[in-house]
C-alpha cells in the first residue's frame, strides 16, 4: 500500500463487511433517477431524485395526509425561515428522506 492507497490491497487483506449493502432483493429500479414537475410555494420547478427517494417522500406525504407537493412546499418553506433558503435542494430533500428513516430506526446512531 503506497500513500494510504487501499486499492491496491487484495480483497481478502481488508476488513471483511459485517453487513452486505446490497440485500438479496435489491432493486436496481431504485436508484433509476426521475425528473418530476413540482410546485414549491405556488412556483413551478423540476426536481431530480432517485425512485427510492420518491417512495420514501410518497410514504411521508401519506403518513401526514397531503400531497408530495404539499410536503416538498413544506421542507421549501421551513428552509427559508430557518436557514435563509439552500442551494441544493434536491440534496436537501436525500437528507430529509435519511434523517426520516433514521428517525424511525430505534437502532440508528445519530450525531
Amino acid at each position: 500500500m503506497v500513500g494510504g492507497d487501499r486499492r491496491s490491497e487484495p480483497l481478502g487483506s481488508r476488513q471483511e463487511m459485517k453487513v452486505d449493502p446490497f440485500v438479496s432483493d435489491f432493486d436496481f429500479e431504485l436508484i433509476r433517477p426521475l425528473s418530476r414537475s413540482v410546485r414549491l410555494n405556488g412556483f413551478a420547478t423540476c426536481l431530480r431524485l432517485e425512485q427510492v427517494y420518491w417512495n420514501i417522500l410518497g410514504g411521508m406525504a401519506e403518513h401526514n395526509g397531503c400531497s408530495i407537493n404539499t410536503l416538498l412546499s413544506h421542507v421549501d418553506r421551513e428552509v427559508h425561515l430557518r436557514h435563509g433558503g439552500v442551494k441544493n435542494f434536491s440534496g436537501l430533500v436525500r437528507v430529509v428522506c435519511v434523517m426520516n428513516g433514521l428517525r424511525d430506526t430505534p437502532s440508528a446512531v445519530m450525531p
